[in-house]
């Protein structure tokens, strides 16, 4: 039932950021006299469908949808539930009548086809200010946040298990007892006290698992102090770590029932516009790391020598794994999500409102990025972008981008049956 309902979730929420994507496109392209002829969310086959007309909205009857009578704005509710669309009157460049797409100025253009990107990244800020309000979850490295203005809702971090023989075996910890913090104590009262230059002591909460390994590789050799938690007591303990490249320094497993939360109040719209300016900058990175894993690793397949050829099969492999598309996301992700909370369900669906962003700003011809690009390079050359060129250089980066998806797809199901 959890895949079903994660299904449904993933299906809903990939609709709607699909829907705010072309009601971008709506609003901007009425910002700048372009007529739409018809909003739709979902794809046909149409299920009913209203025209305005004289200013009052009217049913279409069923007979009268391939040819509404009038023109004014058709607002239409479709069967299948994978998106949507804004339709303009005249979308090729070469078009010249008034209140089409192509009759309007280059600035026209640019702030329609990009005002889809620009409904996306607004819908991901909106959902991280309302997350750093409620609570944010942190997956990422460095993630931003105010730190005055900042109270962490930590899950304990457990012991599940304790090395035989190890160092924490020798300080008496046991299996359930929860890590509190974990410090090492210079002994200097001051900095000014004699031999004490430079001291420094090393004090942390700790909040997640990282925060236990990345002290103990800190400290590796060194004796520590550690305060958990046993039947509602604190206690301390004292721990001689192994010296760097052992086994293990500490020798225990950690488990913990979902991640902290970060809560900000003032700060919240901050938190919300810069972690979306800073993941979407991560997102570019993840393309580009993408591409270059994908380019280098189909280059290697052709030299003569092995290592370098499975090196390149290395890199194409992480390319595989990098990449998700509707079937990974819908079948996979999203339930894995839908399970494990509201505040990390709301947090995949801002990356994915970014990521929908991301790829329409790509210079692929088949999306908005591509169109505007195509655009501005035939201004730049004083040429007329023809119908008919415009259709043939779409329609074959249309043909790429799906040959792309449904190589994506394959390894989506692929994924399913490892």
């Amino acid at each position: 039932m959890d895949i079903v309902f994660g299904i449904i979730i993933g299906l809903f929420v990939l609709m709607l950021l699909v829907v705010i994507h072309e009601l971008g496109h709506f609003w901007a392209a009425r910002k700048s006299g372009i007529e739409v002829e018809e909003f739709a969310i979902g794809f046909s086959p149409r299920a009913i469908a209203w025209q305005k007309k004289g200013g009052k909205w009217q049913k279409i009857k069923k007979e009268d949808w391939k040819k509404p009578k009038g023109k004014g704005l058709i607002i239409s509710l479709n069967w299948l539930p994978i998106g949507g669309f804004c339709k303009m009157k005249g979308e090729s460049d070469a078009d010249v009548r008034r209140g089409s797409f192509g009759a309007s100025n280059l600035w026209g253009k640019t702030k329609t086809l990009f005002g889809g990107v620009a409904a996306n990244l607004v819908a991901a800020a909106v959902i991280f200010t309302i997350l750093a309000w409620t609570g944010m979850p942190h997956f990422v490295e460095g993630q931003f946040s105010v730190e005055s203005d900042t109270t962490i809702e930590a899950r304990p971090v457990i012991i599940s298990r304790v090395v035989e023989g190890s160092p924490a075996e020798g300080a008496k910890l046991e299996e359930g007892d929860e890590l509190v913090a974990m410090y090492v104590e210079s002994g200097c009262e001051s900095p000014k006290q004699p031999g004490c230059e430079g001291a420094e002591e090393d004090k942390i909460d700790v909040i997640v698992p990282g925060d236990v390994t990345s002290f103990n590789e800190r400290n590796a050799g060194g004796l520590i102090g550690l305060t958990y938690e046993r039947d509602g007591e604190l206690r301390n303990v004292l721990v001689q770590l192994n010296e760097t490249g052992s086994e293990y320094l500490l020798g225990v497993t950690m488990s913990q029932e979902g991640a902290p939360l970060y809560r900000s109040t003032w700060s919240a719209p901050v938190v919300g516009v810069v972690t979306t300016v800073q993941l979407t900058g991560e997102t570019f990175r993840g393309v580009g790391q993408l591409l270059w894993n994908l380019v280098s690793g189909i280059a290697m397949q052709v030299n003569f020598d092995s290592e370098v050829r499975d090196s390149g099969a290395e890199n194409l492999e992480q390319a595989g794994n990098a990449v998700s598309g509707p079937v990974g996301i819908i079948g996979y992700i999203f339930p894995a999500f839908a399970s494990s909370g509201i505040s990390n369900l709301a947090f995949l669906t801002a990356i994915i409102s970014i990521s929908l962003a991301c790829m329409n700003l790509l210079p692929i011809p088949a999306l908005d990025g591509g169109r505007w690009l195509l655009i501005v390079i035939y201004r730049l050359r004083r040429k007329k972008l023809t119908t008919e060129i415009e259709e043939k250089i779409v329609g074959r980066a249309f043909m790429v981008l799906i040959g792309l998806i449904v190589i994506i797809t394959v390894l989506d199901i692929t994924r399913f049956f490892r």
